[in-house]
């Protein structure tokens, strides 16, 4: 039998291909480019912002119980990228977390470790052949009292990394080289210049003219006393005015 394809080898035995492929975390990341989902994130000077789509599949749906977007603590936001039943499942967990935590050290999680504990249990699903890895890629984001905004994802492989500026989904790619040429300059940005640089790449990308109803935007601010916040449909259709008049 010819090992060259891995064919075969995509079983409840084993998991590994004689390539050394890892297939179900293969089909963890095209659950989440699958979903038809596209999310951009953006760390600012004094802030940091994340903004996605916001699709209801049904119209019977009750719009206002659809979301991708969840607070984790009072300054802890969290983006679901992906499946929205493995999501919850996710913000389940990062709860859990993060109320031992404050429990056990009376002071709230910081965001990069509330990452690395996702991600670590993200990488326990890669060992082992009956658990399932999660489709979602996880944007989390926070103001550190020392170290300031903080911009992390987790993918279902167990990594983590804080950036600048990422996305997820369907159209990363090119959401990707938009933000690259946007942070050539590596300025820093103001709240209001994060949340429209957002906004305008999840825009350009989609190359469609967005209402306040198609997306949903997550900020935390140093001048808020770094609480999460969802943003309104008033609020958003105030960036989305300010990127109209500056076109």
């Amino acid at each position: 039998m010819s090992r060259g394809s891995g064919a075969g080898y995509d079983r409840h035995i084993t998991i590994f291909s004689p390539e050394g492929r890892l297939f179900q975390v293969e089909y963890a990341f095209k659950a989440v480019k699958n979903a038809g989902i596209t999310s951009v994130a953006v760390r600012g000077a004094d802030s940091c912002v994340f903004v996605t789509q916001k699709k209801v599949s049904d119209k019977l749906l009750d719009p206002s119980s659809v979301t991708r977007i969840f607070k984790i603590t009072k300054y802890i936001g969290l983006l679901a990228t992906g499946l929205i039943a493995d999501a919850r499942s996710i913000v389940q967990q990062a709860r859990q977390q993060a109320a031992e935590f404050r429990h056990k050290f009376a002071y709230e999680i910081p965001v990069d470790y509330l990452a690395k504990v996702l991600a670590d249990k993200a990488q326990v699903y890669t060992q082992h052949a009956y658990m399932r890895p999660l489709g979602v890629v996880s944007m989390l984001i926070a103001v550190d009292e020392e170290r300031g905004p903080q911009l992390f994802k987790v993918d279902p492989a167990g990594f983590y990394i804080g950036y600048k500026a990422t996305c997820v989904g369907t159209k990363e790619t090119e959401a990707t080289n938009f933000l690259e040429k946007k942070f050539k300059s590596a300025t820093q940005l103001s709240y209001e210049e994060a949340v429209q640089t957002a906004i305008s790449t999840l825009q350009n990308v989609l190359s469609e003219d967005l209402k306040p109803t198609d997306i949903e935007v997550g900020v935390v601010r140093m001048d808020n006393d770094r609480s999460f916040t969802v943003l309104s449909n008033e609020e958003v259709d105030h960036f989305l005015t300010l990127l109209s008049e500056r076109d």
